[in-house]
This record gives structure tokens, C-alpha cells and sequence, in this order.
């Protein structure tokens, strides 16, 4: 009798963990993921990861990562749906009494509204019931989360897909800013960074309600939100820092925006950064990178500041606030090659430092 009571509760704590695991996961509007969820997307993001090995070529890893966030719902799915079964089979098998051959006969029948598996008694009966409720609530829950998930995604890719056209293939901050002088457009600038600005706000909030969607990839295989976002951070930096232009607060916050954006971003999957750093700490750009892309403005005739040693300080006291993360998220995310972010993030270089469970959340310093 005590066996078969400590086997019910071991069902029904299985149950509780697992509806909560689905709230949090689908409901909750916060970045408060469940252990179950990150067990499931780090198992499966491993098998992901040995078939798409650095020894393969992109267009292959691009390939295989782009199901990566797809599979992970529907075995996300899956996992709730299987870990139901198993703990309404431990309360069935404690209640009846028949064996545990009809026990999953009987939470298989339920769970799936089948109904072939008749049971009898009160008890019993309403434990058919709650079963085949917590089944429909649970594929209810993915068709309510899908277009959620794919609305965020379209809104993201917007501004993804239009900055190919501002900022070359691969995207590049200094081809950026060399086209905008190019059309005479400098002087609407502002008009991006503030685009841009609304742009970070938006994706902080369904990265890290939704982490699923850091994984989702752009429907071209040459362009990534990562390295979009880097490029616009980078764009910003050497706006404030080195052209000789009227003061643009409008890039400073948007560069503010951007930073604290993937700084959340990276807290949600626990990728350990600097949260203070000082504006003089080393970045992954080189002051020779530095110069040579002030060179290729200013034979552009972009009109530039005089102190370059001045601007290479203001660069980089921007750059320290987003350098690691931007580099983390990037090799997180398989992101294709773009100068300043991706290009000095593969594997063979570094890999984030993630905590093995924790989700980290460290206040976001702000330097500059």
C-alpha cells in the first residue's frame, strides 16, 4: 500500500513539473525557462552540433542548424506529451491495480482522447478526464505558440533582409556607412539608429520570452540577426567616434539599446560576461581593423575627425560594452561570416562560456 501510494505521488509531482515546465515555457512572458525545456534543446542542440561538425562546410551546417529550432518544438512537445503518459501509467497502475500493461493502455487511451481503454470507477474516471484535458491543453498550447514565435520572426527578419541592401552581403559597418554617403543620406542616419533602437527593444523581449527563436534562422543562409545587429552596433560606434557630423544622441541610444539587448539575450542561455567593464579593456578589433576601415571612408570623402587616436578610444570604449557577447551569440548561433563579429567567433577560436543549468542574470553595466 505505501509502495503504490509513493508511486501516485511520483505520477502527479511528474505531472505538475511538466504543465509548469509548459507555462513557463509557452505562457509565461519573461525569460524563466524551465529545466525541462533547457535539458531538451541542449540535448538536442548536441546532436545538432556533431552532425553539423566545424570539419563540414557551411552551406551544410547552415542546413542542418536551420531545423534545429523546429525539431526542438515538436520535441518539446513530444517530451510533455511522453513524460503524461508515463505519470498518469505510474497513477493508474497505483489506483486499479491491473498491471502496467493496463495501465499505459489506459493513459495512452486518455491522453489521446481515444477512448478505446473504458475504466471504471470515480476515481479512475476522472483521472481519464484530467488526462485527455492535459493532452488537448498541450497541443493547444503549441498551435497558440506558433504564431507567436513566427510573428516575432517575421518582425525581425524586416529590418534583417533591408540592411542587405544598406550594408552589403556579408553586412559590414563601414560599407554601410560608405553607402549612405554615398546616395547623400547621412543626415538620415538618425532615422535608422532609431529604427534599429525599436528593433533591439523588440527582439531582447521575444528572445528571451521565446529563446527557441535566437536558433531560428533568416530565410536567406547569408544573412543573421547576430551579425545584423553587430553591424549596426559597429555602424553606431564609428558614427559617435570618428565622423565629423553634427552629435547623433539617436545612435548613442540605439547603441545603448543594442548592447543591453544582447546582454539579456545572453543571460537567458547563462553566457558569462563583463557587466562593468572599463572603457580601456581589450576588444577583438584591432587598432590596425580600426584604421583601416577610417581609411576606406575617408577615400570615400567622408568627412572625418583629426584625432584618430581620440576616435579609436571612443570606438572602443563603445565596442567593450557588446564585443564578447556579440561574439558569443554569434558562435552560439552557427551565424554565417560577417567582418567584426562572426569572423573571430568559430569554434576554433573560442566557445561561450555557459553555466551547465544556471540561467544567469547580471545587471547590465552601462560604460560610455
Amino acid at each position: 500500500m505505501v509502495v503504490r501510494v509513493l508511486v501516485f505521488a511520483a505520477g502527479f509531482v511528474i505531472t505538475l513539473w511538466t504543465v509548469v515546465a509548459a507555462v513557463r515555457t509557452v505562457i509565461l512572458p519573461r525569460s524563466d525557462q524551465s529545466l525541462l525545456s533547457r535539458i531538451v534543446f541542449r540535448s538536442l542542440r548536441r546532436v545538432f552540433r556533431l552532425v553539423a561538425g566545424p570539419g563540414r562546410s557551411f552551406d551544410w551546417r547552415d542546413r542542418v542548424m536551420a531545423y534545429f529550432g523546429p525539431v526542438g518544438l515538436l520535441a518539446l512537445v513530444v517530451v510533455w506529451l511522453s513524460l503524461v503518459t508515463a505519470a498518469f501509467t505510474l497513477m493508474f497502475w497505483a489506483v486499479e491495480q491491473n498491471g502496467w500493461g493496463s495501465a499505459y493502455h489506459e493513459s495512452g487511451s486518455s491522453l489521446l482522447t481515444l477512448g478505446f481503454a473504458g475504466v471504471d470507477g470515480a476515481l479512475l474516471r476522472t483521472m481519464a478526464f484530467v488526462e485527455a484535458a492535459l493532452g488537448l491543453a498541450l497541443l493547444a498550447l503549441l498551435i497558440t505558440y506558433l504564431p507567436t514565435l513566427y510573428g516575432a520572426f517575421s518582425r525581425r527578419e524586416t529590418l534583417v533582409a533591408l540592411l542587405e541592401v544598406r550594408a552589403g552581403t556579408p553586412p559590414s559597418a563601414v560599407e554601410m556607412l560608405l553607402r549612405f554617403h554615398r546616395i547623400g543620406w547621412t543626415d538620415r542616419l538618425s532615422d535608422v539608429w532609431t529604427d534599429w533602437e525599436r528593433w533591439f527593444a523588440d527582439v531582447e523581449e521575444s528572445h528571451t520570452s521565446y529563446p527557441v527563436l535566437t536558433f531560428f534562422r533568416s530565410p536567406q543562409a547569408d544573412r543573421h540577426w547576430v551579425t545584423a545587429a553587430g553591424t549596426v552596433l559597429d555602424a553606431a560606434a564609428l558614427t559617435l567616434a570618428s565622423l565629423d557630423a553634427d552629435r547623433q544622441p539617436q545612435a548613442a541610444l540605439a547603441l545603448r539599446a543594442g548592447f543591453i539587448s544582447l546582454r539579456r539575450i545572453a543571460d537567458s542561455f547563462g553566457i558569462e560576461y563583463d557587466p562593468d567593464p572599463a572603457p580601456d579593456d581589450p576588444i577583438s578589433i584591432a587598432r590596425d581593423e580600426f584604421d583601416a576601415a577610417l581609411d576606406a571612408l575617408e577615400a570615400d570623402g567622408v568627412a572625418l575627425k583629426p584625432d584618430r587616436e581620440q576616435a579609436w578610444r571612443d570606438f572602443a570604449g563603445w565596442r567593450v560594452n557588446y564585443d564578447s557577447v556579440l561574439l558569443d551569440l554569434a558562435e552560439l548561433t552557427m551565424a554565417p561570416y560577417a567582418p567584426w563579429s562572426s569572423d573571430r567567433s568559430a569554434p576554433r577560436h573560442r566557445r561561450p562560456e555557459v553555466k551547465r543549468w544556471g540561467w544567469r542574470r547580471n545587471p547590465s553595466g552601462i560604460r560610455q
